[in-house]
């Protein structure tokens, strides 16, 4: 691997990424705070799939270049590289629509890292809104500490996967070593952000978790969502071996049920525990199903896939480019 040169300063020209579809109740949030920003050396680019709640409307109030595609062309992966290829950017930032900025010095704390060299990415901390009910503030206090981490290939041997976690929901990257792993993987069912970081890691570059840059963010999905959204986790890395490969048997889930159950406990949520039991059972066998998917009829994948669109395109599940 190549070292990257350093960029020539920190304020260099960023491009800030959103796609949307039906973000209406978030994102004039997301874009008011983008525009507060304490630098102005950035370009916003939303790429709207179909909104129909008024969504674009909004958009259309902000200094922002606009794309839109059709709804049967969205794909986790092909959208985020097409709006990629079309930035001006040496830095790619990505958020959802639904992530809000919470301070003026976010992008500058997301972007900072990389006057080292050998850092290729970077992700920002997801903090849960006030009304995120108890195991979603958990997950996000589990997932995205108050101390930072550097990932790189020395911790392989001891984190297994979960050196590859990252999350788009607020992310950065410089352009070449995107480039020089392909960008993220298309086609991409889900989990585009762990394997293009297992990518980058792989190749010897190092993803940093930066938790001074911090977004507002988290969700409220219902456990027969979780098994959807664990199938398709699990699908992403059967699409995708050289990830794959480092998934551990079962031991990072029940790690988390148990770090789960300590938290409810010591917040006295016990009315939760069963339903945190429950919902991680259904996270288990939506990724155990979706592991096997080569082996389930396609109707059935449909039914387990928060993403059916997916498997229309792909129905002889095509491995990604």
């Amino acid at each position: 691997m190549t070292p990257i040169p350093p960029l020539g300063r920190l304020q260099a020209v960023i491009s800030v990424i959103i796609p949307t579809k039906n973000g209406s109740k978030y994102i004039r949030e997301v874009l008011k705070s983008l525009t507060e920003q304490d630098f102005k050396e950035f370009e916003i680019i939303v790429v709207d799939s179909g909104s129909l709640d008024g969504t674009l409307k909004i958009v259309k109030e902000f200094p922002v270049r606009i794309f839109e595609i059709a709804p049967d062309e969205f794909d986790h992966g092909t959208v985020r590289n097409r709006m990629a290829m079309a930035a001006k950017g040496e830095i790619y930032v990505f958020l959802t629509q639904d992530a809000i900025p919470m301070r003026k010095d976010f992008l500058r704390k997301l972007t900072e890292p990389f006057k080292d060299p050998q850092i290729a990415a970077t992700y920002g901390r997801q903090i849960p809104r006030p009304d995120a009910k108890p195991l979603e503030r958990f997950l996000r206090e589990y997932n995205y500490p108050p101390k930072p981490m550097m990932k790189s290939l020395d911790l392989l041997p001891k984190m297994r996967i979960r050196t590859f976690h990252m999350s788009n929901v607020a992310s950065a990257f410089k352009k070449e070593p995107f480039w020089e792993v392909g960008g993220f993987p298309d086609p991409c069912i889900s989990n585009e952000d762990m394997i293009i970081a297992g990518r980058l890691i792989l190749k010897g570059y190092k993803v940093m978790y930066v938790p001074d840059a911090m977004v507002l963010h988290s969700h409220d999905y219902k456990p027969h969502l979780q098994l959807k959204r664990y199938f398709d986790i699990a699908v992403s890395l059967s699409l995708n071996p050289d990830i794959k490969s480092y998934t551990s048997s079962g031991g990072e889930g029940f790690k988390y049920l148990r770090e789960s159950l300590r938290f409810l406990l010591k917040n006295r949520h016990f009315r939760w525990i069963p339903y945190a039991i429950y919902e991680s059972l259904l996270k288990f066998i939506g990724f155990r199903l979706g592991l096997m998917e080569k082996r389930l009829p396609l109707w059935l994948k449909k039914r387990l896939s928060l993403h059916t669109y997916f498997w229309e395109r792909n129905p002889s599940d095509a491995s990604p480019s």
